[in-house]
């Protein structure tokens, strides 16, 4: 159903927007450009006629798709970009993030995200099988939920002075991210500035998309229907 609500919304919202940007974890897993699955695939093929109908796509590496690369743009059309990166919406400065780097209360966590990254680890790992990869995923994915159970909601949120810092240093009083998956809208004051920073949900029982427009901006969940997907 997720796959399905995707497609959808790509081809209904997103091709009324003059771009899409998607800030990491757009795949639960991604093993490498070489072995998408079925649904992946079909998520694929709707990004790049996103793509070709002249709407550009933007994607950032996630936690859980770092492994994204050349081979996976030119199929979606889409271009990688850097986290993390200031753009400039209708006339004003935003930070955009994944957001796991802000989440520094978390050391081993910060410690796996270190290694992962290293191009000499992500080398190795693209060496083994496909079926290596797989299995390998699959472990990861369950460590990862047996780990944030037990750290606890607070460790696995941002960090305060983390959030504050990206913004001294990046002059934007806006920071948009995911990664935590708690949709919310948050003021903060940062050296006596008043900033906002903005967090999109997941899309397990729903979508989540920040549209943002001359008007402004407003962050919604998507009502999913029942069906196959």
């Amino acid at each position: 159903m997720i796959t399905a609500q995707f497609l959808d919304f790509l081809a209904r919202d997103a091709a009324r927007a003059d771009a899409l940007y998607i800030l990491g974890d757009l795949f639960e897993s991604w093993i490498g450009d070489d072995a998408p699955d079925p649904d992946q695939a079909r998520a694929i093929a709707g990004l790049y006629a996103l793509t070709q109908s002249g709407v550009p796509c933007f994607v950032m590496h996630g936690n859980r798709d770092f492994l994204l690369g050349e081979r996976f743009c030119a199929s979606a059309g889409a271009t990688l970009l850097p986290d993390p990166l200031v753009l400039t919406l209708h006339g004003q400065a935003v930070l955009v993030m994944h957001g796991d780097a802000l989440c520094t209360d978390d050391r081993p966590y910060q410690r796996l995200r270190a290694t992962v990254r290293d191009l000499g680890w992500q080398r190795r790992f693209l060496e083994l099988s496909i079926a290596q990869r797989r299995a390998l995923s699959v472990a990861a994915r369950d460590g990862s939920r047996a780990h944030t159970a037990a750290a606890g909601y607070a460790i696995t949120d941002v960090n305060e002075d983390s959030v504050a810092g990206v913004l001294r240093r990046s002059g934007a009083q806006l920071l948009l991210h995911g990664h935590t998956h708690r949709p919310a809208v948050h003021q903060i004051h940062v050296d006596g500035r008043v900033c906002t920073r903005i967090v999109l949900g997941d899309w397990y029982d729903q979508g989540s998309v920040l549209s943002w427009d001359e008007r402004g901006y407003a962050l919604a969940s998507l009502p999913r229907a029942a069906g196959p997907g």
